[in-house]
């Protein structure tokens, strides 16, 4: 897959394994409208290229900052319509992130701060640099977070705690999100990408469309009533039946053998 962008830089990593790094160092990589734009256009066309994307790691250009949030420069002065079709955009991008079939793993490498925070808690799981830090700052610039922040970071971390952030946009650290939940495990600033590739790498082997509908059952089944989410389990389960990679799974394991999984 490829795309240019002047926002994002997307490459391969491993087969099947894309990297996408928020490309704004000289504005600690915050999102701008362009930038908004550019995830969107992104995420939504992953949803269509299945067959050549097994995996998607999310991290943030240079050491210091994975994203600040919204670009407060470029939103200085905007008029209120301005403001709402902005953020029309940047609604967008959250859904377009959230629906992705597609595993997305995060390598947090510094602060993600407000929109940056929102980003990290859509993710499927996130490993985070100890120089790592979060805070949802919305309330301190007379708004809330509106990217999702007050859904799946209370998701992610348990609504007292995400109250207790979201309302005195305070900051947490990188072992404070591990032990809340937020993050799955910190790692030194120099091995974040290798330790994120190598879990990526072993997504990336299983079979995809198992993959993708196991996320779906999960994430899916969270936000319905227990019986709901079982009926809807075994709707995804069946969808991996017919499938090649399930006759495939079955004949290596018995034949002792590596399994070469196709996504068909």
């Amino acid at each position: 897959m490829e795309r240019n962008y002047n926002t994002l830089k997307v490459n391969e990593l491993a087969p099947y394994i894309l990297q996408v790094t928020l490309n704004r160092p000289e504005a600690a990589n915050a999102f701008n409208t362009e930038m908004a734009h550019e995830m969107v256009d992104l995420f939504e066309g992953l949803s269509l290229d299945m067959q050549n994307v097994r995996v998607v790691i999310i991290t943030g250009a240079g050491e210091r900052a994975f994203c600040a949030g919204g670009d407060l420069k470029e939103r200085n002065g905007m008029t209120d319509s301005e403001w709402r079709a902005q953020h029309l955009v940047y609604e967008r991008m959250a859904r377009a992130v959230i629906a992705c079939p597609i595993p997305l793993i995060g390598a947090i490498n510094g602060a993600a701060y407000g929109g940056g925070c929102e980003l990290t808690a859509m993710l499927d799981f996130v490993y985070v640099a100890e120089n790592a830090r979060f805070a949802q700052t919305e309330v301190k610039l007379g708004i809330m977070p509106g990217a999702g922040g007050t859904q799946t970071l209370a998701r992610a971390i348990g609504e007292r705690r995400a109250k207790e952030v979201i309302l005195t946009g305070k900051t947490f650290d990188a072992r404070e999100a591990y032990a809340w939940g937020l993050a799955n495990e910190v790692y030194p600033l120099e091995e974040l990408i290798p330790a994120a590739l190598e879990v990526a790498k072993i997504v990336a082997a299983n079979a995809p469309i198992a993959v993708r509908q196991a996320k779906q059952a999960i994430h899916r089944g969270l936000q319905m009533a227990l019986g709901d989410g079982l009926a809807f389990e075994i709707e995804a389960y069946n969808r991996t039946i017919l499938t090649e990679d399930r006759i495939e799974g079955v004949a290596a394991f018995n034949e002792k053998r590596a399994a070469n999984f196709k996504g068909r």
